[in-house]
């Protein structure tokens, strides 16, 4: 005799244990938290944008965009110590002087931001990827 199938066999949504919250905070906390991941990593070039973004987009989980946005979020705040930095190699180790520094610091804190931004992206898509298939 085979048993009948109940309710609870099919159609049952799968369970999700990863919570989301859609009021934006937890997005910029885990952007926060990737960011700092990155910094701390940052002896590792151009690894350590790409992990502090796969960190973020791995806490956030969701979909493509919401690894975009996260990995953003990460890398806008590994700019910071980045172009600092980049601030001290330039004025205070290269002795460029103050008319020279201007349009250097511009474009180098361009180039600075847009790989780690870039980067810090693409961590955050592989991130959520790494998410979806745990």
């Amino acid at each position: 005799m085979v048993p009948e199938p109940s309710d609870s066999d099919f159609g049952a949504p799968p369970i999700d244990d990863h919570q989301r919250t859609d009021d934006g905070f937890g997005t910029v906390l885990n952007g926060l938290i990737g960011g700092l991941a990155g910094v701390i990593l940052s002896f590792v070039p151009l690894v350590s944008t790409i992990a502090g973004g796969a960190i973020a987009g791995y806490l956030e989980g969701g979909e493509t965009n919401d690894g975009l946005t996260v990995g953003a979020i990460a890398g806008l705040v590994m700019v910071v110590p980045y172009s600092a930095f980049a601030f001290v190699v330039f004025f205070m180790l290269l002795g460029v002087g103050p008319a020279g520094f201007g349009v250097i610091a511009i474009f180098a804190l361009l180039f600075v931001a847009a790989l780690t931004v870039g980067l810090s992206v693409l961590g955050g898509v592989l991130g959520v990827a790494l998410a979806e298939n745990r």
